[in-house]
């Protein structure tokens, strides 16, 4: 949102807290008929992927059919574009031989979650090839930056480990460390959205990625080896996921080729950002 308003688009922000549910079709014709946008950049939904495999229908509610809301409200409310943000986790279990993972890479979601986020991808291009809305869908990778969910991983350790240091704990509990990923910037991530929003095709779907691996593993030491005491890593089972991808590396060219867009930010500024925000968080909450 920041970065919209400093190049100074006019931003109207809606959650739950507005008063706006993708789950309620009337509260969102009655928002957008209100605001009238130009652009809708969609990023409502349930993006808990482990938490999918217990609750598969509100995750498909939610993603699929929330989509399906917001779509046909711009439809009805003359938006003319949607830049709609989906998940890599479509792409599934892809073998080593079919890296880096492109725009046409066969679809095979392993978690609930990720098959709601195929749902809702191909309802955007519905939407575009049927109606003529002007749909962009993203295919994002992992991102992280300061102020992310603790729901994902690179917080959700930086905030063990945040915490750490203010109990004096010594142990950080983690999942997989195994599986690698293809990790960028959450403000190069919005920067793509933007440039989408304004250069990318409609109807098409684009990469937003690095193009790079890293092992989940060697993102967790890195972490802990900026905390101010010694502390270890210790796999937790309850963190483990019933079947996790085991490689997520994406293929960025068509989104650098329709846009111009570059990733500005290299992992190790992310991670000390990512941890200076989680300390700022821990201090916040033991003061109040």
């Amino acid at each position: 949102m920041a970065h919209l308003q400093d190049l100074g688009d006019e931003v109207v922000a809606t959650d739950r807290h507005t008063g706006l549910d993708i789950n309620e079709p009337d509260s969102l014709r009655d928002v957008f008929a209100s605001v009238r946008p130009e652009v809708i950049y969609h990023l409502a939904g349930d993006s808990d992927v482990g938490g999918s495999w217990n609750h598969p229908l509100d995750t498909f509610r939610a993603n699929a059919e929330g989509t399906l809301n917001v779509l046909d409200a711009a439809r009805a409310s003359g938006v003319r574009r949607v830049i709609s943000i989906g998940s890599a986790d479509v792409y599934g279990k892809v073998l080593e031989s079919e890296l880096p993972i492109t725009e046409q890479s066969e679809l095979r979601p392993t978690s609930p979650y990720a098959a709601s986020k195929v749902a809702a991808d191909y309802l955007g291009l519905q939407a575009f090839l049927g109606y003529g809305l002007e749909v962009i869908r993203v295919r994002a990778f992992n991102h992280l930056g300061p102020g992310q969910s603790d729901r994902f991983v690179a917080p959700a350790i930086a905030l063990r480990v945040a915490t750490n240091e203010v109990t004096g704990g010594n142990v950080v509990p983690v999942g997989n460390l195994d599986a690698r990923r293809d990790i960028s910037d959450v403000r190069d991530v919005v920067r793509a959205y933007r440039l989408l929003a304004e250069f990318g095709t409609a109807g098409a779907v684009y990469n937003v990625c690095s193009g790079t691996a890293v092992r989940i593993g060697d993102l967790a030491e890195q972490l802990v080896t900026m905390a101010s005491t010694p502390m270890a890593l210790e796999t937790d089972p309850a963190l483990l996921r019933p079947v996790d991808i085991p490689v997520l590396c994406g293929d960025n060219s068509k989104l650098r080729e329709d846009t111009g867009w570059e990733p500005k930010f290299p992992i190790d500024v992310t991670l000390a950002d990512l941890m200076a925000d989680c300390r700022s968080r821990v201090a916040s909450a033991s003061l109040g």
